[in-house]
């Protein structure tokens, strides 16, 4: 299937998060309620619509465990995405984010997009980190926020159009270049600008 374009991801987070879970829901609509630790990077892949527009999303699912940390680094290089995820019950996960956020922006593209992701929000019960704590890291680091439910599917798929679409924009805006930037690539759907750019149909 052709594409307009591929729009590259990356989610991290600590372990147990529930990141591995959130792309199997996306991508395979499947839920696990016991899921291996990722080890080092697994790989995802799923076709959406923007702006009547099909884009590829390839996202890459990060190990959280510190002993991968050196592997994870190198794939923020060449993605433009990023979910960085914690769990709403667990206080740790959400404490360690400004070490992950800190990790991302230094090592990955200035033109990174990036949501936060309050995951497991089914569990509202022995909910310990609140949404207004979640919203206020979002408004004091310019991320987009959401909580999502892996098990449920609640905003899962919404997470990474969201995302997409905030990519999708700023390249429409001109504040990507997408000759420059690895994360995106150009596709040959359509007639659109990405296309006569790279001399037409046959360039």
């Amino acid at each position: 299937m052709s594409y307009a374009y591929i729009f590259k991801y990356i989610i991290i987070g600590d372990t147990g998060v529930g990141k591995s879970c959130l792309l199997l829901k996306f991508t395979n609509k499947e839920f696990q309620a016991v899921h291996d630790l990722t080890i080092g990077v697994e790989f995802g892949a799923k076709m959406i619509t923007i702006d009547n527009k099909p884009i590829k999303l390839q996202i890459w699912d990060t190990a959280g465990q510190e002993t991968f940390r050196s592997v994870t680094r190198l794939y923020y290089r060449g993605r433009v995405g990023t979910l960085l995820v914690y769990d709403i019950t667990r206080r740790e996960t959400f404490n360690h984010l400004a070490s992950w956020l800190e990790e991302a922006r230094q090592h990955a593209s200035e033109n990174m997009t990036t949501i936060l992701i309050g995951n497991k929000c089914d569990l509202e019960g022995e909910r310990v980190v609140s949404t207004e704590e979640g919203e206020q890291f979002a408004r004091e680091h310019g991320l987009i926020f959401m909580e999502a439910s892996a098990k449920t599917a609640q905003n899962v798929e919404k997470a990474f159009i969201e995302t997409a679409t905030t990519i999708y924009k700023r390249i429409q805006d001109g504040m990507i270049n997408e000759a420059n930037e690895p994360g995106v690539r150009p596709g040959s759907f359509g007639n659109d600008a990405s296309s006569k750019q790279r001399g037409g149909c046959c360039g």
